[in-house]
Parts: structure tokens; C-alpha cells; sequence
């Protein structure tokens, strides 16, 4: 074992940047993942014949450029596209808005509903075009040390201040004012269509214990605008297989079916890791990007880290209501609302009330009896996902307790399958008899097949305390009390989705040494 050798638990997108930059920067890097194929939520894999999904997380529109030109995927095949996806707004009664990706064009569609709400919409994105070299500043840059505050720096300090400060005085104020509010409060202040306010504000819930009225979503939707970007062509599944052929250029070592059992730790220090049936694999450098509650206290024996800091980690939270059903068609969708064009996303809710009574069911611990769902249609953009003729359709079910009461069985997976179905139909009329398969996977389901934390996508819910500290303060900038030991999932900053922001950040830290 060398100071240089380090390993990386989990190839999902974290893991795998995190293991391409450890590398570029002179380690001998091994990944191991339990799997028998990688990309973790943003595999591609086959749930009916002929027809494969594209993740959890189809899309992978929130890679910061910057970080995009770190890890200079472009060379390995990766290809940004022109432009954001529209978001098909989906009400009752076959009717709909089309929120097209380019400004201009979504102005001049929304005149048709609201001529208020198409001259605000230009001023509203120009608005968050003015936040968002400040928010994606903390997006990609470690949090602030909250633990040992004289190690953050004067200069660091007062960059981060004037960033804030060169806004001027009215915008500073305004941004100052943004994060307690409510997703509901900040869109209100700018439209009128009801639903228009619905289909942006879920990205503010989406993976959250909250609902639209709560404080502090605005917040999460600022943040979540401020990396939403036009995404790679291909999704998920092409990012991750990108990262892949970046890393073994690198010189990292990829090995799958290998489960890690424990992480060994010899006079307080780390000293690699222990697999499923006792290999013993010699390291300095552990970085795990499996959850943070796996990594400090599955992975590690008992005693090993701090009392208080076990007691921290537990109560990280980490409460899933998101489920995923899966449809192999044998034809492409057609939507009532828009019937003439194929369309890659689309949200149902037609009133920021239906976003909030779908959120209320879950805190009695039971299934939304009027769900939102978030539908994208990744074959529309991705070839080879379905036969010739055919289409995919993934559905994000919000919300999905994974705490529901009596416990997720076969006969409450089938009645959400046939709920999604229902309503799926309903807009899109001749959409269920296109089934030829179809595949639900409740919270319970998603914790299985990826380690994810309760269900939970991010690793860790989205809400004010977890942004300003994630997942602990003594873990809030990626090493942790135990020497050789780093967190590198989306339960540490800057949080979850397919960002890569805590897989480089870590190897940041930890090439800083």
C-alpha cells in the first residue's frame, strides 16, 4: 500500500469523476462496484425485451459547463445539445401549455393563455440569469466550513461576498430574500396561470419532504435553475458511459460485482477494504460514493467514528417519495394538448393545490391518490431504447411514501402501475393499450436495486439546514474524523442529481491532501 492509492466505493456519475481526477492528478485509483454493470441511477438497463430505460434520472441537464470542461468528456464522445427540452404543462380536460427551452419561443407561446405571463416570463429567466453566476458559485465550490470557520479564508470570504455585493444593492436584497420563501410565493409574484406556476414548481418539491407552500423552496428551485442547462445528447446513460472511457484513459481501474463489506480502519486510519467473501484490498484512500449513512455506519465497525457525529447521521434525512414506473410502448404517446409533435417532458398538476394535497398524503404515511407525475419520453431523443415504432416512457411518481402504511407488496406496486396508466391515458389518449410491458418500482424497489437511502435519489432530502450543512458539519467538506476517509455521493454538497459536483469536489479535497 502506497500514500497514492485510493478507492473508490461505487461507479455511479460521483464515483466515476471522482476516480477520473484522482487519477489525472497522479493516483492509482481502483473503483469497485457492487453491481455488474455501472452508472448506478443512470444505467441504461433492459425491463422488457427490445426496450431499455435510461435511468432513473433520464435527464442530465444540470452538469455545470465548468465542470463539464474539468472532466473533458467532449473527447470521449460526449456531445452537449443545442437546447433545453420544452415542458409540456399538462391540465384536465385535454388542455395544456407548451413551455418551449428557448425564451423567445416560450414567451410567444404562453401569449396565447396569458399576455401577463408572456411579457413576465423573458423578465423572469433574465432575472435568474442575473443569480446564477452566485448560485452556481456555491454549486461548485466546497461549502463553508462551519466546524473550524477560520479555515474558510479572508480572501475566500470576501470573494464570496463580492460576488453577492456586485449585484447591486436592490438585487442583493432580493436574492437575500428568496430562500425562505416559498417555490408557490416566488412563482406567484411573477404569473398568473395556474398552470404554469405548477409545472415550474416542481422541480422545487421533486425528492423532497415538502410541498410548494413550504419555506424554502424557492430555494431549491433557484438552485435547481441555476445548473438546469440544455443537457448531453443521449442522457444519463451516455454521460456516465463517457466518464467510464474518460476514466479507464486515465489509468482507472473499474472492477463490478464487488461488493465492499467494510472499510478497514487500523489505529484510527484507513487502511483499505474488506469484500464480500474477504478479500483484502490495501488502500490510504477510501472515497465512498454510496450514501453517507452507509459509508459512517454499515461500512465502518461500531465505535469507529464519534458518538455525536453517529447520532448526526442518523438523523440525516433521508425520507423517499419518489417512485419510477417504467412503460414499453408500441407506439410514441400522443398528448390531447398537443397532439402534433413528439414530446420528451411533461407534468402533470394543473394547480399548485393538486402539488400540495399529493405532498399531504405522505406525512399520514399513504400513496397520493392524485400523484404528480413528471413523464419523459427519452426515445424521442435516444435511439436503440425501443424497437422501430416503439417508445419508452419513464414516469417520476411524486409523491411515494417509502414509509407507507402496512409496507410496499405486489398487490400496492400494481395498483400504482395502474394508477399512472390511468392517468397517463387520460392525457394521452390510446396510451394504455399501447402497453407491451411495463415495470413499477416503488420507494422500497429503488432502495434495493441502487443502496439509495430510504428510496431517495439524492441520498439525503433537499431543504434549507441539509443545503447550508450536508450531510454534517463535521463531514460538510468531504473528509470525515477518520483519516483516509471521504464522502463523495450526492449526500454531501452540493447534493443530488446527475451534477458530478460531489464527486470532483471530493477529489478536490482530496488531492489538497
Amino acid at each position: 500500500m502506497s500514500r497514492g492509492d485510493a478507492i473508490v466505493i461505487g461507479a455511479g456519475h460521483n464515483g466515476l469523476a471522482c476516480a477520473l481526477l484522482l487519477a489525472r492528478g497522479g493516483r492509482k485509483v481502483l473503483v469497485l462496484e457492487r453491481h455488474d454493470r455501472i452508472g448506478g441511477i443512470a444505467a441504461s438497463e433492459e425491463f422488457h425485451p427490445g426496450y431499455r430505460s435510461a435511468g432513473l434520472i433520464p435527464e442530465a441537464n444540470r452538469v455545470l459547463p465548468t465542470t463539464l470542461a474539468r472532466l473533458g468528456l467532449e473527447a470521449h464522445g460526449l456531445r452537449v445539445r443545442p437546447e433545453r427540452p420544452g415542458i409540456l404543462a399538462l391540465g384536465g380536460g385535454g388542455k395544456g401549455i407548451f413551455i418551449a427551452g428557448e425564451v423567445g419561443k416560450a414567451s410567444t407561446g404562453l401569449a396565447s393563455t396569458s399576455a401577463r405571463d408572456a411579457a413576465s416570463y423573458p423578465r423572469f429567466r433574465a432575472a435568474l440569469d442575473r443569480y446564477a453566476e452566485i448560485l452556481k458559485s456555491f454549486l461548485s465550490e466546497p461549502a463553508l466550513d462551519l466546524v473550524k470557520v477560520e479555515s474558510n479564508g479572508p480572501l475566500d470570504m470576501l470573494r464570496r461576498a463580492w460576488r453577492v455585493r456586485r449585484l447591486g444593492k436592490s438585487e442583493m436584497l432580493e436574492l437575500l430574500r428568496l430562500p425562505a420563501m416559498s417555490v408557490a410565493d416566488l412563482l406567484s409574484e411573477w404569473f398568473e396561470t395556474d398552470l404554469l406556476k405548477a409545472a415550474l414548481a416542481l422541480p422545487a418539491i421533486s425528492g423532497t419532504w415538502l410541498g410548494p407552500r413550504s419555506p424554502s423552496t424557492a430555494l431549491n428551485y433557484l438552485l435547481w435553475e441555476a445548473t438546469a442547462g440544455p443537457g448531453v445528447a443521449g442522457g444519463g446513460p451516455a454521460f456516465v458511459a463517457a466518464l467510464e472511457k474518460a476514466a479507464r484513459a486515465a489509468g482507472v481501474e473499474i472492477r463490478t460485482s464487488a461488493t465492499v463489506e467494510r472499510v478497514s480502519v487500523v489505529d484510527g486510519s484507513v487502511r483499505g477494504v474488506v469484500l464480500a467473501g474477504g478479500e483484502e484490498i490495501a488502500a490510504a484512500t477510501v472515497a465512498a460514493a454510496c450514501d453517507p449513512k452507509q459509508a459512517l455506519l454499515s461500512l465502518l465497525e461500531p465505535g469507529t467514528i464519534p458518538y455525536r457525529l453517529e447520532r448526526s447521521i442518523q438523523g440525516f434525512r433521508t425520507r423517499g417519495t419518489t417512485a419510477q414506473v417504467l412503460l414499453a410502448l408500441s407506439a410514441p404517446p400522443r398528448f390531447a394538448a398537443r397532439p402534433d409533435g413528439p414530446i420528451e417532458l411533461a407534468r402533470t398538476g394543473a394547480h399548485l393545490d393538486d402539488l400540495e394535497r399529493a405532498f399531504d398524503a405522505v406525512k399520514y404515511r399513504r400513496m397520493s391518490e392524485k400523484p404528480i407525475l413528471e413523464i419523459h419520453v427519452p426515445s424521442v431523443a435516444t435511439a436503440g431504447l425501443a424497437p422501430a415504432g416503439g417508445a419508452v416512457v419513464s414516469v417520476l411518481v411524486h409523491f411515494a411514501p417509502y414509509e407507507i402504511d402496512g409496507g410496499w407488496n405486489d398487490g400496492l406496486r400494481e395498483r400504482l402501475g395502474d394508477q399512472v396508466v390511468a392517468m397517463l391515458d387520460g392525457h394521452a389518449p390510446g396510451l394504455a393499450k399501447s402497453i407491451a410491458g411495463r415495470q413499477v418500482l416503488t420507494p422500497a424497489d429503488l432502495a434495493a436495486r441502487y443502496a439509495l437511502p430510504q428510496g431517495h435519489p439524492h441520498h439525503g432530502e433537499h431543504s434549507l439546514d441539509q443545503w447550508l450543512v450536508r450531510p454534517t458539519p463535521e463531514c460538510g467538506r468531504y473528509a470525515t474524523p477518520v483519516p483516509g476517509l471521504f464522502l463523495c455521493s450526492s449526500g454531501v454538497h452540493p447534493g443530488g442529481g446527475l451534477t458530478c459536483g460531489p464527486g470532483t469536489l471530493a477529489a478536490d479535497a482530496i488531492l489538497r491532501g
